[in-house]
Parts: structure tokens; sequence; C-alpha cells
């Protein structure tokens, strides 16, 4: 795509949120009732949260937004810290840097508030997300949560929306991560178009699990036999005390890097 050059600016305005709505849905074709409301965005402002709006450089009063990022503080077991639920950005506006953006800006208003941890989550078999969390941004995850929400009508019928918990320590200086060479014992790897058999009884200090780099394009028995494994997988490692800390490519192919 050709690069355009974007701002980021704070949401602040009730219309503004509201036209962040539409964002979601074309970011991630959301029906209605998936969509998180301008109301719960302009409370937010007044209690703590971070709304911001990605938009085209120019007339950045009459813009139309193509990007959101928002989160709150969260508080458990007497931590707290910011918790990061939405990142959105439109199609036509990926690989543009906005995303990388909105996160580091996102950075600076936590660090501004005194907190110094944020959180959020993402689908381990989506790559693109995989490569900004712990490459470009140097995050890692640290757990594994399945059936973290209900995207569907039914439970039986549902794919499983597994997901991994992302942790980045906004005190480290921010440097984006050359991508990895696949380097260490396999824990999971392809055989043909689905995953082979799991290894869970690796103890090495660097474990590697395959991920197919375009899990969308696969039927879905293929895709939900990849999202069991890696569920088997990321969900004993992690709980083993490894986290995830990068993603590795070798061609084609890509690779959760694992450490302890």
């Amino acid at each position: 795509m050709t690069l355009r050059s974007f701002v980021i600016r704070d949401a602040t305005d009730p219309w503004e949120m509201r036209a962040l709505e539409d964002v979601q849905v074309r970011a991630w074709s959301y029906a209605d009732r998936e969509v998180l409301p301008a109301t719960m965005l302009r409370i937010g402002t007044h209690t703590g949260a971070v709304v911001l709006g990605a938009y085209p450089a120019g007339d950045e009063e009459s813009a139309v937004p193509f990007g959101l990022a928002y989160g709150f503080p969260a508080w458990r077991d007497g931590q707290l810290w910011h918790h990061s639920h939405l990142l959105a950005v439109a199609p036509e506006w990926r690989g543009s840097g906005a995303a990388v953006a909105l996160k580091l800006a996102q950075r600076e208003r936590v660090l501004a508030q005194g907190l110094t941890r944020m959180t959020w989550t993402f689908d381990p078999l989506v790559t693109r997300n995989a490569r900004l969390n712990l490459g470009k941004l140097g995050a890692r995850a640290i757990r594994y949560h399945p059936d973290w929400y209900a995207l569907g009508e039914n439970r039986e019928t549902a794919f499983p929306a597994d997901r991994l918990m992302i942790e980045w320590d906004l005190t480290a200086p921010h440097a984006e991560k050359a991508t990895s060479s696949p380097d260490g014992e396999v824990a999971l790897e392809s055989a043909g178009e689905g995953p082979g058999r799991p290894r869970l009884d690796l103890a090495g200090p660097r474990l590697l699990a395959e991920v197919p780099v375009h899990a969308e394009a696969l039927s879905e028995p293929v895709r939900l036999a990849w999202r069991y494994a890696l569920r088997e997988v990321l969900g004993t490692y992690l709980a083993q005390g490894y986290a995830v800390t990068d993603l590795a490519r070798e061609g084609e192919r890509a690779f959760y890097i694992l450490t302890r």
C-alpha cells in the first residue's frame, strides 16, 4: 500500500467517540451487539480510561478516524495496572505503522498516570498481531486462556475464542526486534496442512511452537486442529513458567518462541 501520514489524538468529544464505533465495524465487521458503544468510551474518559483515535493527516477537525485504542485501569490482588481492551485499524491502513503508533501513544498516557504495566489479549492464530505484540512492541505472552470470549450463538458450534494474555513492561525502553530465526526444541510443528503431535515433555530454555501464517485461509476443521494443538502446547508450557517472547519466521513458516 502507499504509505500515508496520520495523527494520533485523544478522543474527548462524544461525537468523536461515536465515530470510533464505525472503526470497530470497519476493522472487524462487527455486528451491532459486538461494538463497544460510545457511551462506554465517554464515561471511560472520566474514570481513568485512555481513548485514542487515529486520523488521516490534514484537516484533523473534520477527518474520519480509521484507528482506535481503548484501555482502562485494572485492579486485582492489590495490583493496579492498565488493561488495553481494543486496538483497531481499518484494513486499508494496516501496514501503515498506525497500530504501533497507537500503542506507543497509549503507553505514554498510561505512564503519565503513574502505571507501569499494560495487559491485553490476542488470538494466537493471528500471526499479524503476534508480530505486532511480541516483535514490534517487545511485549510477552504470559498466560493462555481457552474460550476467553463467547463469539457465537451456540457453545457447541462456535469456533473457540482462545486468547493469549500479553504483558508489557512500560518502563523498558522501546525497541522493535528484528525477525528471529527458529532456534530451539520443537514442541509443535506442521504435518502437512495441519499440526503434528504436540511434545509436552521438553524442558529446554527455548522451545518452538509452529503456527500457520494464514490461518484464516484454512478450512475450519484444520483451523480447529491448530487451535487445539496450540491450546495444548502453549497452555501447558506457560503454566510451567515459560513465556511466549517472540515470533520467528523461516520462509513461509512461523514459530512462537517460548523462553523460561
